[in-house]
């Protein structure tokens, strides 16, 4: 059986399998296909990468790894390796799964118990497989995780068994193909009282018989020398009988000028006063080394049944390791079911290519992006954070007041307590639209909009609920790319320009017909018309290369592309002009205004300057400059015709000077 590898969970993984069956090499040189694929991989890695940091999610896995059950799946969140599906139906098979851990949790209130006698054995099997001999309480850790894992097994079926459907297939198709080591964990506790962390008597025969044989002659020992220690006490030797070991040997206590009490005995120690002798009696020498000798035998039986038993591992790393592996996915199925219970999440279906999605009715809806009410996943954890303090507050007192009223009411509010911070957002995507423009003024929510979808669109790939009503329809995108934030380098000399779009030309290089590309403020940073023109060409060339680019800006004139193109679509920031504070809603196919004018008005700008300022907004107008480039284009045609007559006029002129000239001459 091939080794598994826990590896399996990194979000990231490829092998290259290249191979040349007539090269006379080991290992082929790589093509210069193979090498661009290799180099194309590493630089797509390194953007997802880059990605998952500007997004935050390592901080979504960070609220998952408090909600895993065992010590792994807590790691594996902890280090941002939630698995992503590499296609739509693992993605799929994601959701089922944590569809399923939802409907465990609220069948029995809570993760399975079993997840918490699951310990991390991975390098225990390490230590077994390098040779190193298992102690005990290592081989207690093995037995207590093999039962555990099977009675998490047990569970699930039971469930499955109580329920009408196959709710919960989608888990017990991971641990159905586990080895659960019956035998092993079995020969273990045969072995091993991991109670009181001893090895049994019936581990061996000769162990039985070592320690049987070892209990007779230390019957016989302790009876010779507290019969010894009872005459020496008699005989006013001693204080009191004391029978003890000293050097590994048993003895008797002894004053030391009554020694002649203990005669042909061998002096083992002395108090630290030297008043006291411990000595080993000639009648007692033979059983001692009796007792040693069984003692050896003992230990050496003992090491051998835990040298067998760590073999016996080491033969069921595949075995243990694959187990190890699935019940990391189960436990990280459980922790996304957990978080979407806590945040009140609703599970999302992934759009179909076609774009022919039916609703209940059977109709066709043309919609790719459909998400209503949909909540910053960060900062709603903050809210419910907040909520639940104030909640546990509450609860004490309720609780204190034992009023069962008082305490239903608590947990209400618990289950319904999904605060209206962050403000809901609704994203409705047309499936022919390939680029979203969002306008609108600062701090007014363009870019937590945009990394809302990133977010969503990552959390579903992984599996998750969204914090949404209804239920949330998005495409499956294979990459996730953003470019978000200032880019500027101080190491490779990049200004904040030159950054972004050293940025967004390795997005062009590896995005695919199924990414999703964001970019903020896009052609920013630079001289406006430049910005302009850079930035219509790169969302042109975006709209024929990717599933979806939704692209944040100031510049009015981008907003224009959706007249001539209908991949194209516009979206604003809504803005009170009563309050003059944005709304953070999302309007879409709307255009939105950057509000500077109002919000200088608000702040107590000089009047004349607020209406300078108005007039050269509206000369700016991308509609206003395309009349004035027909006025000034007939303008200079005029002026073009009347300097021509002028021309003509002093052409003549001239030539009637010159015959009168000839004339007078």
């Amino acid at each position: 059986m091939q080794k598994p590898m826990l590896s399996s969970l990194t979000p990231f993984n490829l092998t290259f399998f290249l191979s040349s069956p007539k090269s006379p090499y080991l290992f082929p040189k790589p093509t210069a296909t193979a090498a661009a694929a290799v180099t194309n991989f590493s630089l797509s890695h390194s953007l997802q990468s880059e990605t998952l940091e500007i997004l935050e999610w390592p901080s979504v896995c960070n609220h998952l790894s408090a909600l895993a059950s065992t010590s792994m799946g807590s790691s594996a969140a902890q280090k941002a390796q939630i698995p992503f599906g590499k296609s739509k139906s693992e993605s799929q098979k994601l959701l089922d799964q944590t569809a399923a851990a939802v409907s465990a949790i609220a069948a029995i209130g809570s993760p399975p118990s079993d997840f918490h006698s699951i310990e991390d054995v991975s390098e225990i099997v390490n230590a077994a497989v390098s040779g190193k001999l298992l102690t005990i309480n290592e081989l207690c850790a093995v037995r207590r995780t093999l039962i555990a894992a099977k009675a998490l097994f047990e569970k699930l079926k039971a469930l499955a068994s109580k329920a009408d459907s196959n709710r919960y297939l989608p888990l017990l198709e991971v641990l159905e193909d586990c080895d659960f080591l019956v035998k092993l964990e079995r020969t273990i506790g045969l072995c091993i009282d991991c109670n009181l962390s001893e090895i049994l008597d019936t581990a061996s025969e000769d162990l039985e018989i070592i320690r049987f044989e070892k209990k007779r002659n230390m019957e016989k020992l302790d009876a010779l020398l507290k019969e010894m220690s009872s005459k020496i006490f008699k005989a006013g030797g001693i204080d009191s009988p004391l029978v003890t070991k000293r050097r590994a040997r048993m003895c008797v206590g002894v004053r030391a000028r009554y020694k002649y009490l203990v005669p042909d005995g061998v002096v083992l120690d002395a108090s630290s006063s030297g008043a006291t002798y411990f000595m080993e009696p000639s009648e007692a020498v033979e059983l001692n080394n009796m007792e040693v000798r069984l003692s050896n035998a003992e230990k050496a039986e003992e090491i051998g049944i835990l040298s067998f038993l760590t073999s016996e591992i080491a033969k069921s790393e595949a075995e243990i390791v694959y187990m190890l592996d699935k019940i990391v996915e189960v436990d990280l199925a459980f922790a996304r079911a957990a978080y979407a219970r806590w945040m009140n999440g609703v599970c999302p279906i992934f759009s179909s290519k076609d774009g022919k999605d039916l609703d209940n009715g059977g109709a066709e809806i043309g919609i790719s992006v459909d998400i209503e009410g949909i909540q910053h996943p960060l900062l709603l954890e903050s809210s419910l954070r907040s909520l639940s303090d104030a909640l546990a507050s509450s609860s004490r007192s309720a609780l204190s007041s034992k009023d069962g009223n008082d305490v239903k009411m608590v947990y209400r509010s618990l289950s319904s307590g999904v605060s209206d911070f962050p403000v809901p957002i609704d994203i409705k995507i047309g499936y022919g639209t390939r680029v979203v423009v969002i306008s609108g003024p600062n701090t007014g929510g363009k870019t937590a909009s945009m990394k809302t979808l990133g977010l969503a669109s990552l959390m579903s790939k992984a599996g998750m609920y969204l914090p949404a009503k209804s239920q949330p329809k998005l495409p499956w995108f294979d990459l996730v790319l953003a470019d978000i934030g200032d880019q500027q380098s101080l190491e490779q000399s990049l200004s904040t320009f030159s950054g972004h779009i050293s940025r967004i030309c390795n997005i062009l290089e590896v995005a695919s017909k199924e990414s999703l590309v964001l970019i903020d403020e896009i052609g920013s940073g630079t001289d406006p018309s430049e910005g302009v023109a850079l930035s219509t060409s790169i969302l042109q060339y975006l709209k024929d290369r990717v599933n979806l680019a939704v692209v944040t800006t100031h510049y009015a004139d981008l907003s224009l592309l959706k007249e001539k193109d209908h991949q194209f679509e516009n979206a604003a920031m809504e803005f009170s002009a009563e309050t003059l504070q944005p709304t953070y809603r999302v309007l879409w196919g709307s255009i939105g205004d950057s509000n500077a004018l109002s919000i200088a008005k608000s702040i107590g700008f000089n009047q004349q300057i607020i209406e300078r300022a108005q007039d050269w907004v509206e000369r700016l107008r991308p509609e206003k400059q395309q009349e004035r480039k027909g006025l000034l284009y007939r303008s200079l045609i005029e002026e073009r015709n009347r300097l021509e007559t002028q021309a003509k006029m002093a052409a003549s002129l001239h030539s009637e000077t010159r015959d009168i000239y000839h004339e007078v001459l």
